[in-house]
């Protein structure tokens, strides 16, 4: 929790970088290489967290995995920041929408292109967690009414917020300006935008999936209904490419309870490389330090 509490603070700050473009990322020929890449950006003055998480669309968390030895609570001019643009694909149909929850990534594959787009994403809280599953989008809906269920209004009338039983869209609609329905259950999961950019990259809804307006706004005119929607919960990503060439991906497990996950992880898939001479110790390290980037761990012999 005291991450959490600690990006919540950084959140607060001011945005000073202008939002980015949305670009694709290409997927390379060989699916085993890792797609994008690291960058390292230089603060300036006003830089903060939350503006280059946005800015860069990439969630708080990870780029606070990647950054462990600096402070991005306290940029300061000069300071150099790795963004990690870099990921290994989930293991997921390269189709449609593909949401990791452990990594707070959507993942979206046009249809007939070579190329995938990738977004920030919040996910459910504690207690509320999203479900991993196979669906598909059921609705779309342009200025979203937002009908809280009971247990949501007692939630707010605690905090001293009373909510009516529909509220209507606008700018006190959590759902933002769009919304988008998954057939799983009763329909009550939807990938939406927030009146609180806040949000995103954070555990903090009641299971649905919450991007930026301004990457919601393109989503929603790039979907229709029936678009294929794939939740799965990948703390660990491992792709071996053409060359033999062994990459791992690993984040931070998190139990739906919140606490940390302490059961071992699980490396069988990686027993060639340690047969061919990889240190196990080394190889645990590596994963252990949960970076959120793809690691180099080894190389297949012939």
């Amino acid at each position: 929790m005291k991450l959490f509490s600690a990006i919540l603070l950084s959140m607060l700050l001011p945005f000073t970088a202008a939002q980015a473009a949305v670009r694709p990322l290409p997927l390379p020929a060989d699916k085993g290489q890792p797609v994008g890449k690291i960058l390292i950006h230089t603060t300036q003055e006003g830089d903060t967290l939350a503006g280059l998480a946005r800015y860069y669309g990439v969630s708080p968390i990870l780029m606070m995995a990647a950054n462990p030895d600096q402070d991005l609570l306290l940029l300061r001019p000069g300071d150099k920041v790795v963004i990690p643009n870099q990921m290994l694909l989930p293991r997921a149909e390269t189709q449609g929408i593909v949401i990791n929850l452990a990594e707070l990534r959507l993942y979206y594959y046009p249809e007939n292109e070579d190329q995938v787009y990738v977004f920030p994403i919040g996910i459910g809280r504690v207690g509320r967690a999203t479900p991993e599953m196979v669906t598909s989008i059921s609705q779309m809906r342009e200025n979203p009414t937002w009908t809280p269920t009971a247990n949501t209004r007692k939630e707010y009338a605690a905090k001293g917020i009373p909510l009516p039983a529909v509220v209507p869209a606008g700018p006190d609609n959590p759902l933002g300006e769009y919304a988008m329905r998954l057939s799983y259950g009763s329909g009550e999961y939807l990938i939406h935008g927030t009146n609180d950019p806040l949000d995103v990259g954070l555990r903090s809804s009641a299971g649905c999936i919450r991007m930026y307006p301004e990457h919601v706004e393109w989503l929603f005119a790039q979907v229709d209904k029936g678009t294929r929607v794939q939740i799965v919960n990948q703390s660990l990503k491992i792709s071996t490419d053409e060359y033999g060439q062994t990459f791992v991906e690993s984040h931070e497990p998190l139990t739906p309870e919140g606490h940390k996950d302490t059961r071992p992880v699980d490396i069988s898939v990686l027993e060639p490389l340690l047969e061919n001479g990889l240190d196990r110790a080394t190889l645990e390290q590596i994963i252990g330090q949960q970076q959120a980037t793809p690691q180099l761990v080894g190389q297949s012999l012939y």
